[in-house]
């Protein structure tokens, strides 16, 4: 009994350090809470690389929004530790917990009509990440977390005018040591992008079917022989060899 009451306050601990993928701004103008979002309904991770959830996470709110943006606007996606941001006051794990070190990827897909398209079947490109710098030994999470929860990366100009989804990835590696201990959060917003961009990916991947259980970005001690989670000062290549996109 007395260690399942460890185990359970272990994983309540835990769970406290999650987040959710909730808002998305353009050129800094915030576009409201779950405006143009498909968005899980809790903050739980998806584990499981080889399951439905890891294109957008779990069946949770879909938005009847689309989010208008033109190549070069400055997107913006906003993490929190729940809807809202902060649990209670002084949280301390909003936007996430600051041990969840990991990198963040940007991913587009074009569909039809991004309000109501399949999120299956997509053939999705890579835009934008931000994983380890071995100079400063900062995580992409650490660049989240220092900017109050905002993501923010340039739409390439080149992407050509239509309705996509996008999803915004963050992969929090502090217990991948283990196959399945990797932690993925994500939600997919829906964009109708304007201008007159040409760009047609010419290498796409799919999810699920990019990452593999066993790749090594995935299952990977992040810490070096002091103990901290510097990945031994070596350079980080986010899952699936996938290259951002060139214009």
């Amino acid at each position: 009994m007395k260690f399942s009451l460890v185990a359970a306050a272990a994983f309540a601990i835990s769970a406290e350090a999650h987040c959710i993928f909730q808002e998305v701004s353009v050129n800094g103008a915030k576009q409201g809470s779950l405006v143009g979002l498909r968005a899980p309904s809790d903050n739980n991770p998806v584990y499981d690389v080889t399951s439905q959830d890891i294109i957008c996470q779990k069946q949770g709110t879909t938005s009847d929004k689309v989010i208008s943006v033109n190549p070069g606007d400055q997107l913006g996606a906003y993490f929190g530790h729940v809807i809202g941001g902060a649990q209670f006051p002084n949280d301390a794990d909003n936007p996430i917990a600051k041990s969840h070190k990991g990198p963040i990827t940007a991913w587009l897909a074009k569909v039809d009509n991004a309000a109501t398209a399949s999120k299956t079947g997509l053939k999705w490109f890579k835009i934008w990440e931000d994983t380890f710098d071995t100079s400063s030994k900062q995580w992409g999470v650490d660049h989240m977390i220092s900017n109050q929860g905002w993501v923010n990366f340039n739409l390439p100009q080149c992407i050509a005018p239509g309705d996509y989804l996008m999803r915004v990835e963050i992969l929090a590696l502090h217990s991948a040591s283990k196959a399945g201990g990797a932690q993925f959060y994500m939600s997919c917003a829906q964009i109708k992008v304007g201008g007159s961009g040409t760009f047609s990916p010419s290498s796409t991947v799919s999810f699920p079917g990019a990452y593999q259980p066993s790749d090594p970005s995935i299952v990977v001690s992040i810490y070096g022989l002091t103990g901290q989670p510097d990945n031994a000062g070596k350079p980080y290549s986010a899952p699936g060899n996938v290259p951002v996109i060139q214009c």
